[in-house]
């Protein structure tokens, strides 16, 4: 069985990343989950991507607002790919998933595709076209 992990940045960003897991598997794969690991903390970020990695996950859904950084940090670390879904969580310019969706677009990390604000299905379904694709 295929397995998937899912991260979020921060608790805001769970009920997207839930969506996300539920079409995951729904679509017969097994979704690893590691939520409130963002940047803010970046520390608790590494035992569990290392967890993910050794559990060989193929695809990473990467969840996050404010600024969006933490989906550009995981893909620098790992060498699956990783979808990264901007949220509407924030506040101040960070407010309605804008400039997280457009610093995940900029990311000069390779191997990632972003999906819509909030796209949890989204972020779902390519995650299965993905590991599906063999």
């Amino acid at each position: 069985i295929a397995k998937i992990g899912i991260i979020t940045a921060g608790t805001s960003d769970i009920n997207i990343a839930e969506e996300a897991r539920v079409i995951v598997e729904e679509g017969g794969c097994e979704a690893i989950t590691s939520y409130d690991i963002g940047v803010a903390g970046i520390h608790r970020l590494f035992p569990q991507i290392a967890h993910m990695v050794s559990e060989g996950v193929r695809a990473f859904i990467v969840c996050a607002g404010m600024e969006g950084a933490l989906p550009s940090v995981v893909a620098g670390l790992v060498d699956v790919p990783v979808i990264a879904v901007p949220t509407s969580v924030g506040y101040g310019v960070g407010e309605g998933g804008r400039v997280a969706l457009d610093a995940m677009l900029q990311s000069c990390a390779p191997g990632i595709a972003v999906v819509n604000i909030d796209n949890g299905f989204g972020a779902g379904v390519f995650a299965l076209t993905i590991v599906n694709s063999d």
